[in-house]
């Protein structure tokens, strides 16, 4: 985290300071497309953006990062942890852990209603259990908590020109479109962690099982009837995108070329595992890193015309002053 974002965004406590740079950290290092997007931000929001990856990615990390012998029960009591250390950040702002004081604090400034929280872990409580979906609102289910509520947590950190409620919920097919790309792109490694997120029904229309997918990932050899299911399931990510996409235009202008440099890159993904014929049992596919530099290039250029005009925001979010402390938390309602 550079001091120049911390300063921005009136973060002056040593302490905090460092916990934020802790999630920063981890932004860098494991959320390539997620980090680049975040730095065509404003600086004074860049932080938020980071807390809130930060929060995730380590919950992630407990569920699916763990050696592959740690019995379930031991990933649940890590997990068990984890609650109880955001539980006592969203309602106390005291917490052992770094990484939830950067969120408590987050949360804080932008009146992020606690349940997002709670039913991101939710998921993640679910991905120790369950290991297959029937059908896509099954599939839906599950991913209100582990992708919707992370595009619902970014509305207030964005901005909007209009109504926050009116954004809402292409903010939350983003990150369920998001989702469903990691889905497709990821089908080989979560298939070696015992998980099948694509749909059953999707997969059977086309006589593709379990089975079949084990032996194409042990074999390293291709499929027609999975490249056909991966095509569908491709088809309904790309409706996803369709949904979320208008949301773009009413995000604070100074936001809007960082969620559509995100949008591209994720949605490209898909056209690179589409060209390459769908290799994703076998090799994670990615964007080039040449796109990936046209892509920051042109959102730069959008960033600097954004500030350049930029109108009055609908609610133009803002972090509390220095003096604010830790344990000053809003009780009323469901945020914190």
């Amino acid at each position: 985290m550079t001091a120049r974002e911390l300063t921005a965004a009136g973060i002056t406590d040593p302490a905090l300071r460092q916990d934020y740079a802790l999630c920063r950290s981890l932004n860098a290092r494991h959320g390539r497309t997620y980090f680049l997007a975040a730095r065509l931000l404003p600086p004074e929001r860049r932080p938020a953006v980071h807390a809130l990856y930060g929060f995730a990615r380590w919950a992630d990390d407990i569920v699916d990062d763990l050696d592959t012998d740690v019995p379930a029960e031991q990933r649940a009591a890590a997990l068990g942890t984890w609650e109880r250390e955001l539980a006592s950040g969203l309602r106390w702002g005291t917490s052992r852990h770094p990484i939830v004081r950067a969120l408590a604090h987050t949360a804080r400034a932008y009146g992020i209603p606690r349940s997002h929280f709670t039913d991101f872990m939710a998921s993640m409580r679910m991905d120790l259990r369950v290991t297959s979906y029937a059908d896509y609102p099954a599939l839906c289910g599950y991913m209100h908590g582990s992708a919707a509520v992370i595009g619902l947590q970014m509305v207030p950190v964005l901005g909007t020109v209009v109504p926050a409620e009116e954004a809402r919920p292409h903010a939350a097919a983003l990150g369920i479109a998001f989702q469903l790309t990691n889905f497709i792109r990821d089908v080989g490694e979560d298939l070696d962690r015992g998980r099948v997120y694509l749909p059953q029904d999707l997969l059977a229309a086309h006589d593709v099982d379990r089975a079949l997918l084990e032996w194409s990932r042990r074999t390293g050899r291709g499929d027609t009837r999975i490249r056909t299911a991966l095509r569908e399931a491709t088809d309904l990510t790309h409706g996803v995108y369709r949904e979320a996409e208008p949301g773009i235009a009413i995000l604070d202008p100074v936001s809007r070329p960082c969620v559509q440099a995100a949008f591209l890159l994720y949605s490209e993904i898909l056209k690179v595992a589409a060209e390459a014929g769908y290799p994703v049992l076998h090799r994670r596919v990615a964007v080039s890193g040449a796109r990936r530099a046209v892509v920051a290039a042109r959102s730069t250029a959008g960033v600097t015309a954004a500030r350049l005009r930029r109108p009055p925001a609908f609610r133009t979010p803002s972090v509390p002053p220095p003096h604010h402390q830790p344990g000053s938390v809003n009780h009323e309602g469901d945020s914190p």
